[in-house]
């Protein structure tokens, strides 16, 4: 019996040990901080590697120091210019002051969502549609810049903030489209003029050596017959010069008279 007695005394003192064993070893990868709490109150920061503990009396928290990402949920959005819109967003953070992390917030994960979904409402609520569809490094730039400051007293550290999706109203996006095809044809129209003057100032500047030199007219008189004939065409046209007319015109003209 007595026996018996001490057999299941060392049992429970060897289940105890393990026990208070297991408690009180920790091991933190090299990307965690452990904030201990000591009979409520926060002792220094412990990790990475192997960690002792008090068992009852120390209670840890993990706190991750690795860049999280974050989506952020479709946002229904008025621009400036009172057009809806739906944005969505990614948001870039982390923990540098895993203490503020853990006691100066219930949970950061939490409270850095909210803050991003309304920061992404009230910063694209202020500006025009086209600045957020050409503009977007300087909107996410701003983005950051607010979210960041309103993170920093929980020891958040917002380190990037993009702007992923933009959606539009079918009604919008056909008067995009109108838009674009109007844009389209008055930059056509506006390089078919620009060849056309290109056009008439070579034209002006030929026929000004032309008339310096009458015989470049008579060779180009001989090689447009030259072109003429070699299409094999039924009907040639032979062009005059205006001065070979002149003469008969002003004899009609005084017979006339």
């Amino acid at each position: 019996m007595f026996f018996e007695t001490s057999l299941l005394t060392l049992i429970v003192i060897i289940f105890l040990a393990v026990y208070i064993l297991s408690s009180a070893i920790k091991i933190l990868k090299e990307y965690e901080r452990g904030v201990v709490f000591r009979l409520g109150r926060v002792i220094p920061v412990k990790g990475p590697g192997l960690v002792l503990i008090w068992p009852v009396i120390d209670k840890m928290v993990k706190v991750s120091l690795r860049i999280v990402t974050m989506d952020v949920p479709a946002q229904d959005i008025i621009t400036k210019d009172n057009v809806s819109v739906k944005v969505n967003a990614v948001v870039y953070f982390r923990p540098i002051d895993p203490i503020k992390a853990v006691t100066a917030v219930e949970d950061f994960y939490y409270a850095t969502s909210q803050i991003a979904q309304t920061t992404l409402r009230s910063i694209l609520g202020q500006s025009e549609l086209q600045d957020l569809l050409t503009n977007r490094e300087q909107i996410n730039a701003e983005l950051q810049q607010v979210i960041d400051s309103q993170t920093e007293p929980w020891g958040i550290k917002v380190t990037a903030v993009e702007v992923k999706n933009v959606d539009l109203p079918q009604e919008m996006l056909r008067a995009m489209a109108r838009q674009a095809e109007a844009e389209r044809e008055r930059r056509a129209k506006i390089i078919h003029a620009e060849g056309e003057l290109q056009a008439a100032e070579k034209l002006t500047e030929a026929a000004r050596i032309i008339s310096s030199e009458p015989a470049a007219l008579q060779l180009r008189y001989l090689q447009t017959l030259k072109e003429i004939a070699s299409e094999k065409n039924s009907t040639i046209l032979f062009p005059l010069p205006i001065d070979l007319i002149t003469p008969f015109m002003e004899l009609i003209s005084r017979d006339k008279k």
